[in-house]
């Protein structure tokens, strides 16, 4: 994925889709033994009617939760926590502070009132985060299981003092029971640029909707070869939609909490 520094004369845009097509690719090129694993996971909680968190604390990482959660294609038994603190709408500075501040992520977690039986995924694109830290080992505590969709190089490659780690120095595929790679290279950017120093074009979005979809898609394949009904969102701005979501929101409201 080397590339030269590119200028406005130069195929930026070829040049971006073929590093995010690269990277994809080398998701893809996993062994598909702990997508499976973890599908297979997912698939035997939601045969029981149960839900499945998903939080993505801090920044950014906030879209991983919205994502597939009342998605059209996405498994209605997907219950985002879209906490305010660690939201960009609420403030970007704002933001990074509180996903660094020790203590938030438990403080979610206690909140949620997640415990023995619950699943969750924790998408956070760097991992290191003292939020998703917390969340984590909380959540553990509590009798969760956890599953990190996270890159473990950009964890690993970020130095054990950097300030926006969690003070136990863990990465989050480490916190957790489960983790995905998503093989975001450390900086996130993709693309120098001629006379800019910083690299542009960032890739995270990219890496966590292919796996949370891949692992969503999985998931269902798995339950509809048991013959188990799958209920999925379908887009509520195409024919037919409302009438189909309508079938199944009694099922859900009051148990999803964003609903």
């Amino acid at each position: 994925m080397n590339q030269r520094p590119l200028s406005a004369q130069d195929d930026i845009m070829g040049a971006y889709l073929t590093y995010i097509t690269e990277l994809l690719e080398e998701i893809r090129s996993e062994p598909r033994d702990r997508l499976l694993e973890v599908a297979g996971l997912l698939a035997d909680h939601i045969a029981q009617d149960k839900l499945v968190y998903l939080y993505g604390p801090g920044g950014h990482s906030n879209m991983n939760a919205t994502e597939i959660f009342f998605r059209a294609g996405g498994l209605m038994h997907i219950s985002a926590i879209l906490d305010e603190g660690t939201m960009i709408s609420n403030g970007a500075l704002r933001s990074m502070a509180v996903e660094r501040t020790p203590g938030y992520g438990k403080l979610v977690i206690e909140d949620n009132r997640l415990g023995p039986g619950d699943i969750l995924i924790l998408a956070n694109a760097y991992g290191i985060n003292t939020a998703c830290i917390d969340a984590a080992l909380t959540a553990k505590s509590r009798g969760v299981v956890t599953i990190a969709v996270t890159s473990v190089g950009h964890a690993d490659a970020t130095p054990k003092d950097h300030p926006a780690r969690h003070p136990s120095r863990l990465n989050l595929y480490e916190a957790c029971d489960y983790f995905l790679d998503s093989k975001v290279k450390p900086g996130d950017s993709a693309l120098p640029i001629q006379g800019l120093e910083p690299r542009m074009g960032s890739t995270s979005t990219f890496a966590n909707a292919f796996l949370l979809n891949s692992l969503m898609m999985t998931a269902a394949a798995l339950l509809a070869e048991k013959g188990i009904e799958v209920p999925v969102w379908r887009s509520a701005n195409a024919p037919g939609g409302d009438e189909w979501n309508n079938r199944f929101i009694e099922r859900f409201k009051g148990r999803v909490r964003w609903l």
